[in-house]
């Protein structure tokens, strides 16, 4: 149990909250005299006593020598230990002051235990999660897999956090708990290692590749055609944007591979048997279409706080590294910026760990990001080598048709029985429910968690060799994070690795979720690492489209080894560029996924880096930070052209036309041509293609008059039904990524392509052709605009679109107004775009705003670590009241960059607050 001492000088060590805070106050005490309490009453008591004693000391029981916790003007900590376990003991305790209720959450998050916290309305919600059973498959893997050392790490980990919980109340630790009426009687139940782990599995599930991708297609079926489809996936192209590794190997030093050249792993929309099992007919089955349409609506019911973005669509990130060859300090330049769902706090918490001598007792000198509510550093860099990640895209889950038959499902003419368990979900301020999860030797039934999943289409077209339908085909997820694994070791082995053997080795244990590994070092060696469980399937399967479950000839064969999987050293051309496109080309003989992002950024950012060079110049950390914000937009520079050349009648539209004139493409905050443009091509998406995907596909509530599909007969065009969309508005397609823009690319010579019709309105004539569709869309948005905007076009701007606002999690999302007013922030007006390296993604069939973000930013320089540069996109504290709660956004948002401060000298010059943990 820890004890306090001159904790009067520790609150914050008197620091000024500011305008805000105090206003946050006001509100909050008027709340009380008013009686608006939500579970019960906050008074300024409430306010402050969750706030985290900074200086003094504190006694830790447990131990072995002091630590100092030394924090900068930003609250950011780094931690001075002497041994492993007193490090890691203090990081638990430090990240547990700092952000505890968003540890809580998480680890309720995991395990399925929403509804203990938050009531019934999370019951679906834990419903799914126990399905998937994420804290069962941490729990086997701390069990069995873990090295002694990890568990080790863990232990003192988690009897640091505890050590901060003992003996508080729910008020002394956050307000949160106050609000939900929980500040007396709330008794956290003690951390554990697995609480830790099973962290990594909602990392994992936000990065899982192309699920979305799957169940997209196959919905499709219902009313696009093989031919439509592929053109909505179309291959990538690899004549204009370069995959990840050009000059690798794989399998030894003397394998190597040509990965620039063109036409690799087949991308397509392919609908036919291959994928399904289907035969004689492109369409999947009637009871697919229902299964698939209600598993993408209980995918949408998992919460951010519970992982790293919206529903995993549009997760991406930016990493690349120069050698020193090409950069002013003659050493490499290594710059990564994550791009996931805004949240508040920042799903990323920055810190340094610290041993105040290196030895066999004390192994850590790292500083970085990492998860509150997990050891060590994920991304960062330590005193020999830096490292970043971007998801890589490959394909790790595959959805799997099952027959049942009775109490068993149907495999290789053989009824298996279900593997069954029970779960007891307990809801707070209601009864407690219970539940039976059936898997199959494929994964978990995620089709028995939505009634709409249990109930089969009356026509399911298969072929001959598929089983009868009978009363309908369940859908399995198989998935590599569902196999134990020991990916927590890895962080600890790359945290500690001094060059590029030990990070290639310990890169081998990083096995979900997969990620692309960029590196430098202190040597001046740059290098790329694709890690990670990466399944080899059979049967001529792509993994694009759900397999036949009852079938053996479509199982998972085993996993790419390790060796096999592909790198790149020192490359002649001396940088490394990763931002999601393929990571390989043609020759490469295993399929990584049929999903890449398609380059876009990639591209832009590879061919910034060459023009420096090219011009004989050398990449500084400013020209790096200035390319993180590049606002560039690659969409615009495709369509404006064309745009520009619509004989548009109407003034006003004419008016907003003139914008696109001599726009250069940049999508600034204050532009002006960018909120036209950025309408515009919401509005070609919405009539091209939006218009004709299935409902399940489109904005929930957008409704319109269709034909109604009958696979009995030819469909009659003058028959319509009104039909609503049923997705949420941040994962509805057509999103207006870099997919869409290839699908436009493609597309955009051929005038009288089909997709360019669109059907006459009240207001519109029929559009047959693509101009007469630009000039629709081009009027659609002046009118969008003006009711969004006003009518003066000078008044327009993409920020008062482009809005981004940062909600807590929880209780800033469902609580009362002047609940959501206290603990969320914003808006903020943003630059930037969906495809453009500055990546402010927004969904475009659902509106303007900020749906993902660059979620920090970092530039390390290996020639001397006291100049590397990062930020956060929140600040170091969970508490609505502290003011490092947002105390780097407005920078973020300026781009700006804070002091990366890393050797003894560097931090100890600007500490402003040290708390001494004493044995």
């Amino acid at each position: 149990m820890p004890s306090t001492t001159n904790a009067s000088s520790g609150r914050q060590s008197g620091k000024k909250k500011g305008r805000r805070a105090r206003l946050l106050v006001i509100v909050l005490v008027l709340a009380v005299v008013a009686g608006i309490g939500y579970g019960a009453y906050w008074g300024v008591d409430s306010v402050r006593a969750s706030l985290p004693q900074t200086t003094g000391s504190v006694q830790l029981d447990g131990l072995d020598g002091p630590v100092q916790v030394k924090r900068d003007n930003y609250g950011i900590p780094q931690i001075y230990a002497s041994s492993d376990e007193d490090l890691f003991m203090a990081q638990g305790f430090v990240q547990a002051q700092d952000r505890f209720y968003e540890m809580d959450v998480r680890r309720h998050t995991t395990s399925g235990r929403l509804s203990e916290m938050f009531g019934k309305g999370q019951v679906k919600t834990d419903e799914f999660l126990r399905t998937l059973g994420w804290h069962r498959v941490a729990q086997k893997e701390y069990d069995s897999k873990l090295s002694p050392s990890t568990k080790k790490y863990l232990q003192a980990y988690s009897e640091g956090v505890n050590s901060y919980l003992s003996g508080k109340s729910g008020k002394a630790i956050s307000a949160e708990y106050v609000a939900l009426g929980l500040e007396n009687d709330y008794k956290p139940q003690k951390w554990t290692p697995v609480d830790s782990v099973a962290w990594l599995k909602a990392m994992a599930w936000d990065l899982r590749g192309n699920m979305q991708d799957e169940i997209d297609r196959s919905l499709m079926t219902s009313r696009l055609g093989p031919k439509q489809i592929a053109d909505l996936y179309p291959e990538y192209p690899y004549d204009r944007n370069k995959p990840i590794v050009q000059e690798g190997a794989y399998n030894s030093a003397t394998q190597s591979f040509d990965s620039s050249a063109a036409g690799t792993q087949t991308q397509s929309g392919t609908t036919g048997a291959a994928g399904t099992g289907l035969t004689g007919n492109a369409e999947a089955p009637d009871g697919l279409q229902s299964q698939l349409g209600g598993l993408a609506d209980v995918l949408d019911q998992i919460p951010d706080s519970a992982g790293l973005g919206p529903n995993g669509n549009g997760i991406g990130s930016n990493s690349w590294v120069v050698s020193g060859d090409h950069t002013i300090t003659g050493k490499p330049l290594l710059a990564n910026d994550p791009h996931l769902a805004p949240q508040l706090p920042s799903v990323w918490y920055q810190m340094g760990l610290h041993c105040t001598s290196l030895s066999a007792k004390c192994q850590y000198d790292a500083t970085g990001y990492t998860f509150a509510g997990m050891p060590g550093v994920v991304i960062g860099h330590n005193q020999n080598i830096s490292w970043g990640l971007t998801n890589s895209g490959a394909d790790v889950t595959d959805l799997y048709l099952e027959r049942f038959n009775g109490d068993g499902y149907l495999y290789d003419d053989k009824t298996v029985p279900f593997k069954t368990r029970k779960e007891v979900i307990k809801v707070a301020g209601g009864d407690s429910k219970t539940i039976t999860v059936r898997e199959t030797n494929n994964g978990p039934l995620v089709s028995d968690r939505n009634d709409e999943l249990v109930k089969v289409g009356k026509k399911a077209p298969v072929g001959s060799s598929a089983p009868d339908r009978g009363d309908g085909y369940g859908v399995a997820l198989r998935w590599t994070a569902l196999d134990p694994g020991n990916t927590m070791d890895a962080v600890f082995e790359i945290d500690r690795a001094k060059n590029w053997t030990e990070f290639r080795k310990a890169a081998a244990d990083f096995q979900v979720p997969s990620q692309n590994l960029t590196y430098a070092d202190t040597e001046g060696h740059i290098g790329y690492q694709l890690p990670g469980r990466i399944p080899t399937r059979s049967k001529g399967d792509d993994g694009s489209l759900p397999s036949p479950g009852w079938s053996s000839e479509y199982k998972w064969t085993g996993y790419i080894k390790q060796a096999e999987l592909p790198y790149e050293f020192d490359p002649k051309r001396g940088y490394i560029v990763t931002a999601n496109q393929a990571v390989v080309g043609k020759d490469y003989p295993y399929t990584l996924t049929t999903d890449w992002g398609y380059g876009t950024r990639s591209q832009r950012i590879t061919d910034l880096i060459k023009s420096k060079i090219d011009g004989g110049g050398k990449i500084s950390t400013d020209d790096i930070r200035t390319m993180q914000m590049d606002n560039s937009s690659e969409i615009a520079k495709l369509l404006v052209p064309k745009l520009l050349k619509i004989d548009v009648k109407d003034k006003d539209v004419r008016e907003a036309q003139q914008l696109l004139e001599n726009w250069d493409y940049t999508q600034n905050p204050d532009s002006a041509a960018a909120a036209y443009f950025n309408s515009v091509w919401r509005n070609i998406l919405k009539l091209a293609f939006g218009n004709k995907l299935p409902k399940e596909l489109r904005v929930k509530g957008q409704c319109l008059s269709v034909t109604p599909v009958d696979n009995s007969g030819p469909a009659d065009d003058d028959v319509k039904v009104r039909e609503c969309g049923q997705r949420d508005a941040d994962s509805a397609q057509p999103d207006g990524g870099d997919r869409w823009l290839e699908v436009v690319r493609k597309i955009i010579n051929d005038e009288k392509n089909d997709w360019w019709r669109a059907p006459k309105t009240r207001t519109d004539k029929a559009a047959v052709n693509r101009d007469q569709l630009f000039a629709r869309a081009l009027g659609d948005a002046r009118w969008d605009l003006t009711a969004k905007l006003g009518k003066d076009i000078d008044t327009w701007s993409w920020g008062r679109l482009h809005k981004l606002e940062l909600k807590n999690q929880t209780l800033g999302t469902e609580g009362p107004g002047w609940l959501q007013y206290v603990l969320n922030r914003g808006p903020w007006k943003l630059g930037g775009g969906e495809a453009a390296v500055n990546a402010t993604g927004w969904n475009a069939a659902g509106g303007y705003g900020v749906d993902w973000v660059p979620s920090m930013r970092m530039v390390v320089n290996l020639a001397d670590l006291d100049k590397s540069k990062w930020i956060n996109l929140t600040g170091a504290s969970g508490h609505t009241f502290s003011a490092h709660y947002t105390d780097q956004t407005d920078k973020w948002v300026k781009g700006e960059l804070l002091p990366w401060n890393f050797t003894e000298k560097a931090v100890g010059a600007s500490t402003s607050d040290t708390l001494v943990l004493k044995p």
